[in-house]
């Protein structure tokens, strides 16, 4: 996967086409609806759908309404409230930031987007058993739940990336972090899980060269199959790239620019300039590339790629553990230490510059950039091996899977472990620094909405009015 973190262009443009004169033609109902017909949105109880609120140009239907209300249900998520009141409130306030992103030009990565469907799918799919029976739940088609769900997570992001911009970089002062400490009562004092400290040294099992040939003749020969004429980039890609997200669209990677993708990827990549040729072989640490230029679009660049990785045979896994153990034996007999060991041996880069101490790089964790993990937030392997470990101990070598997709021989020392307890100002600075940052970020976020209602017109149908909003300020008298 050439990422640092479908359809063809012409196919999603061509739906983005339909798309919006299917908006326009919503957008002129809406209209139709509310000058001629005002009260036939309420008259019944069981229409099969209605317009419930007006936001700005947009409208909410109840089926929008009930679909969120499925997923969210699906999804087990809690809701304080009545739903029909919770969550159009929900839907009126994305529409606010949409309507800002529109007039800021705010957008977001396709491949983004794809691959966070793709994940979401098939994670929904094992949770109803099938896609029958997931169709069955949503009374729908699965290429129609794929298609909402793609604008759902387009949404999503989009409102992300507003929220960011609006709030900004947040500075505080560890004055600022000890006030809010001190304004909590004792008995109200956050739990903290339990959260543990670990370095890591690993050795990667050597790829004979022969199975690099193998690999490389492989590309070669695909190349050849391509610029022949016998089969298209894409299908190949399908059959047998090992990216498995970007295989699932023929080897496209969407619309990316260059520092989104890796070095030795982005140097061949945007270096390319005839869609019907095929790089030379890019070697990268995920693997071995060909890439295709589909199209660029300023600092901007399109492409597909077929990615193999090299087999590691048990023979060079044995012979990688050998060579480990002998030096746990040597840290084990104090020849070195086990930082030493880590910042000169280890094949962690991301690691062997910090004595091996690994760093929480979670987005979402409250430790995200430090050294604490909670256990779930931890390779699964390491998560076993670590979880009977004392302080101070130096596990014997163990294979796992890196984040790049490698098999590895790994040793991991636990540096530190913190039990769960109650907060306080000496273990828990940062998780508290993150509470008083969302809290902040919370409250400019709470203006803004705030004041969007006021320069904003909110229609909202009389039987749904009888709410408990959490912002008040949609009913204007």
């Amino acid at each position: 996967m050439p990422l640092k973190g479908e359809t063809s262009f012409l196919e999603k443009n061509h739906k983005k086409l339909i798309m919006n004169e299917v908006n326009v033609m919503k957008k002129i109902y809406v209209l139709f609806v509310l000058v001629c017909c005002p009260l036939c949105m309420i008259a019944q109880d069981n229409v099969i759908d209605e317009i419930v609120w007006v936001v700005g140009d947009d409208a909410i239907l109840r089926s929008d309404i009930e679909t969120q209300r499925l997923y969210m249900q699906n999804e087990g998520q809690r809701m304080e409230g009545d739903p029909y009141c919770v969550i159009p409130e929900q839907i009126a306030i994305q529409k606010l930031y949409l309507n800002q992103a529109k007039i800021d030009s705010v957008d977001v990565s396709e491949t983004q987007v794809l691959q966070s469907v793709e994940q979401w799918m098939n994670w929904a799919v094992n949770q109803f058993g099938s896609k029958e029976k997931m169709e069955e739940y949503f009374n729908k088609k699965y290429s129609q739940l794929k298609e909402e769900r793609k604008e759902m997570v387009r949404e999503q992001q989009i409102i992300q990336q507003m929220q960011r911009g609006l709030v900004g970089d947040i500075k505080l002062t560890p004055s600022d972090v000890r006030k809010f400490y001190n304004q909590i009562p004792k008995d109200s004092l956050p739990v903290i899980s339990a959260t543990v400290e670990v370095q890591i040294i690993t050795m990667e099992p050597k790829i004979p060269f022969e199975e690099t040939d193998a690999i490389k003749a492989r590309l070669r020969d695909f190349t050849e199959q391509i610029t022949s004429g016998k089969m298209e980039f894409s299908i190949l890609a399908r059959l047998y790239s090992e990216d498995m997200e970007s295989a699932k669209r023929g080897g496209e990677l969407g619309f990316t620019s260059k520092t989104n993708l890796l070095p030795e990827f982005a140097n061949v990549a945007f270096n390319l300039n005839d869609p019907k040729r095929v790089s030379n072989i890019v070697e990268t640490e995920y693997g071995f590339h060909i890439i295709q230029l589909i199209e660029k679009r300023g600092d901007r660049i399109n492409c597909r790629h077929i990615l193999l990785r090299p087999k590691v045979s048990e023979k060079e896994i044995s012979e990688a553990t050998t060579r480990l153990d002998s030096l746990y034996t040597d840290i084990q007999a104090n020849k070195l230490t086990f930082e030493e060991a880590a910042t000169f041996v280890s094949y962690d880069k991301d690691t062997r510059n910090n004595k091996g101490l690994m760093v929480n790089q979670n987005y979402e964790s409250s430790s995200y950039g430090t050294p604490k993990f909670e256990m779930q937030e931890l390779p699964q392997e390491m998560g076993k091996v670590v979880y009977n470990m004392q302080v101070g101990e130096i596990s014997k070598p163990f294979t796992m899977i890196t984040n790049k997709q490698k098999e590895v021989v790994a040793i991991v020392k636990l540096k530190a472990r913190t039990e769960t307890h109650k907060a306080n100002m000496t273990d828990d600075y940062q998780a508290l620094k993150t509470m008083v940052e969302n809290r902040k970020k919370d409250e400019l976020l709470h203006n803004w909405i705030a004041q969007k209602q006021k320069t904003t017109y909110v229609r909202i149908s009389e039987g749904w009015r009888n709410c408990d909003f959490q912002f008040p300020g949609w009913i204007k008298e």
